[in-house]
C-alpha cells in the first residue's frame, strides 16, 4: 500500500479537530479510524499492478551518444488503473523520460515509449517496472513491480567514420580506379596499355611489344586479398583516460576505421582483443558483416587492471595468421612494459608478419613541457621532457627491430593509422 498527499493532509486535518473539537483519546480514535477507513476503501477500490501484463519491443543496438528507442505494451485484464508507471534502467542507459501518468481502462492498452542516451559502451538491461495504482479518492493506493527484460547494446560511436570518405578516394587512386586513371605502384598485375612518354620503362612488356609491334607497359596494382589482424591490448595500459575518454576507447575508433578501410581494399580483417586472456575474437568474417561483427565483439570490452601477457598475444596471432600479413597492434608505449614483455616474444612475429604498433600519446604532456610559469610547472615540464624522451628511445628501438611505430594524439590516431597502412600498400609490403 501506498499513501499519497492528500491522507497526510486529512491526517493533519484530524489532528486540528482534536486540538480544537474533541480534545480526548476518543477524538484521537475516530481520527484514525476516519484516516484508515478511507485509506482501505481507496486501495481495494484502486486497480490492481499486479495483474497488469508486459511486453517490449524496440531498438536492440545503439552507437554510444545516439538516441535509442525501447516501447513498452501494457494491457490491463482487470478494473481501471489510474496511476503512474516508472520504467527503471540502470543510471549509465541514459533515460530522458520522467514516470509516465497511466489511466488505463480494463481491457485496454498503452503503449508507452522510453528513450534512452547510453553514456556508456556495453550491455544495458532494463530494470524493473513498478506501477503505483491509486483509488478513485487519491488517498492511498496499490504498488506492484514486474521484470519486463530488455536489453540495449551500446556501440563503440565510431567517431573517425568522418575520415573514410577521404581514405576511401586515396585508396581508389592507389588503385587505379579514379576518373583520371591513375596507376597504382602496387606489386600485382593489373593490366597492359600502351606506352606513354614519360611511363618508367622498367615496366614495359617486350613480349607483348613484339606481339603487337607498339610499345606495351605493364600496369600494377596493390596486392589483394591480404590478411590484417588487429590486436587491441585490453589491459592496464589501456584504462587511463586520454582526454576525454580512455585509451582503449580512441584505440578501438581507430581499429574500426582500418576495418573499414582494409575491407573496402580487399584485404582480409581479423580483431583480437587480449590482456591476460581472450576478451574479443572475429576470425576471418564476411565483407559486408566486419562491422558489425567488430563493433557487437568491442561494445562489451573494457580495460582489465592486469598486466598484458605479450605471449598469449604473439601466440594467438601466430595461429590465425599464415601467409604474411600485416599484424596492427594498439597498445600503450610504456616502456617498462614494451621492454620487458613484448620485444623479448615479438621476434617470431616480426619474421613472419609486418607489424605495426599504435599507440595513443597524450596531448597533455605537450602542455605540461611547454608551461614553466612558476617553480611547480618547472618540474611538470621536466618530467614531461623525460616521459617524451623515454618515449621516442622506444620508439627507435622498436623501429631498428623492424616495427613501424604510430605516436598520436586522440584525434589523429585513426586518420594516422589508415595513413599508414596506405603507405604500406603502395609500397608493396603487404
Amino acid at each position: 500500500m501506498v499513501l499519497t498527499g492528500r491522507a497526510g493532509i486529512l491526517a493533519a486535518a484530524g489532528v486540528v479537530f482534536v486540538a480544537l473539537v474533541m480534545p480526548s483519546w476518543s477524538g484521537v480514535g475516530l481520527v484514525v479510524a476516519v484516516v484508515l477507513v478511507v485509506c482501505v476503501v481507496d486501495v481495494l477500490l484502486a486497480g490492481s499492478p499486479r495483474r497488469l501484463q508486459f511486453s517490449r519491443d524496440g531498438d536492440t543496438a545503439v552507437r554510444l551518444g545516439e538516441q535509442a528507442v525501447v516501447q513498452l505494451l501494457v494491457t490491463n485484464p482487470s478494473r481501471r488503473v489510474r496511476g503512474w508507471l516508472r520504467d527503471a534502467w540502470p543510471p549509465s542507459a541514459g533515460v530522458l523520460d520522467p514516470p509516465h501518468k497511466l489511466d488505463l481502462p480494463s481491457g485496454e492498452r498503452r503503449r508507452l515509449v522510453t528513450h534512452l542516451v547510453p553514456t556508456r559502451r556495453g550491455d544495458r538491461q532494463a530494470a524493473r517496472v513498478t506501477v503505483r495504482a491509486f483509488g478513485p479518492l487519491g488517498f492511498a493506493g496499490r504498488q506492484g513491480s514486474h521484470e519486463v527484460p530488455w536489453t540495449v547494446r551500446a556501440l563503440p560511436p565510431f567517431n573517425s567514420r568522418k575520415h573514410l570518405p577521404s581514405r576511401l578516394a586515396r585508396l581508389r587512386e592507389l588503385d587505379g580506379r579514379t576518373a583520371l586513371l591513375v596507376r597504382g605502384q602496387g606489386t600485382e598485375f593489373d593490366s597492359l596499355r600502351d606506352y606513354v612518354p614519360g611511363d618508367d620503362v622498367r615496366s614495359i612488356d617486350w613480349r607483348a611489344t613484339a606481339r603487337r609491334g607498339n610499345v606495351v607497359l605493364r600496369t600494377w596494382r596493390p596486392e589483394r586479398d591480404r590478411q590484417v589482424a588487429i590486436v587491441i591490448d585490453s589491459g592496464r595500459l589501456s584504462a587511463g583516460r586520454v582526454g576525454d575518454a580512455p585509451r582503449l576507447d580512441h584505440a578501438m575508433d581507430a581499429a574500426l576505421l582500418l576495418a573499414a578501410l582494409a575491407t573496402r581494399a580487399g584485404d582480409r580483417v581479423s580483431l583480437l582483443a587480449c590482456d591476460s586472456t581472450v576478451r574479443a575474437d572475429v576470425r576471418r568474417p564476411a565483407p559486408q558483416d566486419v562491422l558489425p561483427s567488430f563493433v557487437n565483439a568491442l561494445a562489451n570490452v573494457e580495460a582489465e587492471l592486469v598486466q598484458t601477457d605479450f605471449r598469449i598475444v604473439v601466440s594467438q596471432v601466430l595461429e590465425r595468421l599464415g601467409q604474411r600479413s600485416l599484424v596492427v597492434l594498439l597498445t600503450g608505449l610504456d616502456p617498462a612494459v614494451i621492454e620487458e614483455s613484448l620485444l623479448p616474444v615479438i621476434g617470431p612475429l616480426l619474421r613472419r608478419h609486418v607489424v605495426l604498433l599504435a599507440s595513443v600519446a597524450d596531448p597533455r604532456l605537450t602542455e605540461l613541457e611547454s608551461s614553466r610559469a612558476d617553480l611547480l610547472e618547472v618540474y611538470s615540464a621536466a618530467s614531461a621532457a623525460r616521459t617524451r624522451l623515454d618515449r621516442d628511445r622506444l620508439t627507435a628501438t622498436l623501429t631498428r627491430a623492424g616495427v613501424t611505430v604510430i605516436d598520436e594524439p586522440p584525434d589523429q590516431i585513426a586518420p594516422a593509422l589508415a595513413d599508414t597502412y596506405l603507405a604500406l600498400k603502395k609500397a608493396g609490403r603487404l
